[in-house]
């Protein structure tokens, strides 16, 4: 099967095209480096020839709302176009967690766009929203600590490994497409301030409540998947492990 991952560059991509070439597809890794721009679509028809499926991992290059709400609406745009036009018959997204709960986040409102735009690009799609990876919540402590102190919000999430993910993405690009999101999730639900205290060096206090996520109100239970969703099975304890920690 022939298979194009945009955003085949980055960390997530890199370990997607990987594990895609591991069970035999043909698989291009698609982004600006390697000469295929979703924004621009410098490239696209030409990645697109022959593709049986289209994943989008792609993260945008701007944090504010508008840039990035922009590089998601129009690659997302531009690239349902060319997979029409090329016969691709699975197009699937990365997505998040608790898109509309949250959608006091800017980034949050911006991958709603994205979504929107995935329903209406007339390829026959899977949005699969996906919990914190293990490997974003080293940025999410940091973010939140001053001196001594890490002050964390009181939210809970069902982390999930980033090779646990990228297992069940590869599942996922050669199912049938649900025209619809599913979700995927770690096996646990832990509170932030555990997190916290499980990733803290010695020294180090955490705090509860002192600040929102990343500048929003979050709801406690917004970032926790739904009972349906994919339950993977690395747990914090030993993906930890993984790093001698």
């Amino acid at each position: 099967m022939r298979i194009v991952v945009v955003g085949g560059t980055g960390q997530t991509g890199r370990l997607l095209v990987e594990a895609l070439r591991e069970r035999g597809h043909e698989t291009l890794a698609a982004s600006p480096s390697t000469g295929v721009n979703a924004v621009t679509g410098d490239g696209l028809e030409q990645a697109l020839t022959g593709a049986e499926v289209v994943i989008d991992v792609t993260n945008a290059p701007s944090a504010d709302e508008a840039g990035a709400t922009e590089f998601f609406r129009t690659s997302t745009e531009n690239l349902t176009t060319a997979g029409a036009k090329a016969g691709v018959r699975h197009h699937v997204v990365l997505s998040i967690v608790g898109l509309e709960a949250a959608s006091d986040l800017a980034y949050y409102r911006a991958k709603l766009a994205q979504e929107a735009a995935v329903r209406a690009g007339g390829v026959p799609f899977t949005i699969v929203r996906a919990t914190q990876f293990f490997e974003f919540l080293d940025g999410i402590v940091q973010a939140n600590t001053r001196g001594d102190e890490i002050a964390l919000a009181t939210l809970r999430m069902q982390p999930i490994a980033l090779s646990d993910l990228v297992t069940h993405l590869a599942g996922i690009a050669t199912s049938e497409p649900v025209d619809g999101a599913v979700e995927a999730a770690g096996p646990e639900t832990l509170a932030l301030d555990e997190i916290g205290r499980r990733l803290a060096v010695p020294g180090q206090r955490v705090t509860i409540g002192g600040r929102p996520f990343f500048g929003a109100d979050v709801p406690a239970d917004a970032l926790v998947a739904g009972p349906s969703a994919h339950r993977a099975p690395t747990t914090l304890a030993a993906w930890l492990a993984t790093r001698g920690r």
